[in-house]
């Protein structure tokens, strides 16, 4: 209980803090990772399911598939998953088929937890025990809301307020705590079954929530009789329409950059063989980082123009300087054989960090060192203030 309500107490706060913004920073091909992963999870749950199992089972779930494609051809008003899900019960307890149910997974509630506190001393004690499995729930649980609402805003062409959506869940789940309840967060699988059923609005969600309580608690018995089949049926259609199929073929993947690709198929590695979405998530988006830096780190060029009476030499640098591209700055000039002047154009270049600061004290020192004058001109306000703040303060690595 007090980790499920610690566990709301920092996503409220890190939702309060803006940590949705950083979603900002999650690239495409990670999107289409994670999207491609949670297909492929949320069939591979449904495998147990079919194994070990009488054979009406197989037929049962072949007929929930046909007529969840065919059901949208003659109507749209009513659900396709609802339909099945009611036809195929109304089937096996007819004709008395014995197959596995939902009942046989548990027993359901008869009646609303009440909400009371745990026979555990709220010390201090307590709180650092319970607080690294606190902040591990409560980013996993913000980092799997927030994709999935990203990914719904995709689908529907909307925006939803994921700093919202962060303090939302965290007074959730703090609520959800002193009733004894699991933590809980967005559902990806649910979320795509209620948007492909048309949902558009919060008030399906509330719906959904107050739909589930109410036919759990009410209606249990008819809950127990549902066949496991007819819900391998509606999450198996789930996860071949959440697959993104486009990014797989082959068209697609001769025009793709190879570096798209890799962090596409990082994503859904990490998040298949680890069964944790985040985890997935932030693997990809590092990988499509280290790609990028790579790239840029070479978008940097370099040349030189020696005045005709061989007094002075200009280098004028091109592009973007951070960690990466500075390090092979360094080596971009001639020590020994220049002219005792030497000007370092930066106009058309931008110092990002201060590892940019410290190349360009490491190529001022090389050449101080052989009796020759070094001036660096066409800073940029943000690099002019980088530079005069930091030059001379760091010792250079190279």
């Amino acid at each position: 209980m007090y980790t499920k309500a610690d566990t709301g107490r920092l996503e409220l706060v890190l939702g309060a803090l803006g940590v949705a913004r950083l979603m900002r920073f999650v690239p495409r091909s990670v999107m289409v990772g994670f999207v491609n992963a949670l297909a492929i999870l949320i069939f591979m749950a449904q495998v147990p399911e079919v194994r070990d199992v009488p054979w009406p089972v197989y037929p049962l779930v072949a007929a929930g598939l046909t007529l969840m494609v065919l059901f949208p051809r003659i109507t749209k008003a009513v659900p396709a998953p609802l339909v099945s899900i009611v036809t195929l019960t109304v089937i096996t307890v007819a004709a008395g088929i014995a197959v596995p149910t939902v009942g046989d997974k548990g027993a359901l509630p008869s009646s609303l937890p009440s909400p009371g506190l745990p026979d555990v001393p709220l010390t201090l004690d307590t709180l650092t025990l319970l607080a690294p499995y606190s902040l591990a729930f409560a980013l996993v649980g913000l980092m799997e809301s927030l994709m999935t609402a990203k990914l719904v805003d995709d689908i529907t062409d909307t925006h939803s307020g994921k700093t919202r959506e962060s303090v939302g869940q965290g007074i959730a789940n703090i609520v959800t705590g002193f009733f004894g309840g699991m933590g809980g967060c967005a559902m990806i699988g649910q979320t795509m079954i209620n948007v492909r059923s048309g949902a558009r609005t919060r008030l399906s969600t509330f719906l959904a929530g107050a739909f589930l309580m109410v036919l759990c608690v009410g209606f249990g018995p008819l809950v127990s009789d549902i066949p496991m089949a007819a819900l391998v049926a509606v999450m198996v259609l789930v996860a071949v329409g959440t697959f993104d199929w486009h990014s797989v073929a082959p068209a697609t993947l001769k025009r793709m950059p190879l570096g798209e690709t890799t962090v596409m198929l990082v994503t859904v590695a990490v998040v298949v063989s680890t069964h944790n979405l985040a985890i997935g998530v932030v693997a990809g988006s590092i990988t499509a980082m280290v790609i990028f830096a790579r790239r840029v780190a070479h978008l940097v060029n370099v040349s030189a123009v020696t005045d005709p009476d061989g007094g002075q030499v200009v280098y004028a640098v091109t592009g973007g300087l951070f960690f990466a591209s500075s390090n092979d700055l360094v080596y971009q000039f001639d020590y020994a054989g220049d002219p005792d002047r030497v000007t370092i154009d930066l106009t058309d270049a931008h110092v990002w960090d201060a590892s940019t600061v410290a190349a360009l004290d490491a190529v001022t020192t090389k050449y101080e060192k052989r009796g020759k004058t070094v001036e660096i001109v066409g800073l940029n306000e943000h690099s002019a203030r980088m530079h005069g703040t930091l030059s001379g303060e760091l010792t250079a690595t190279h």
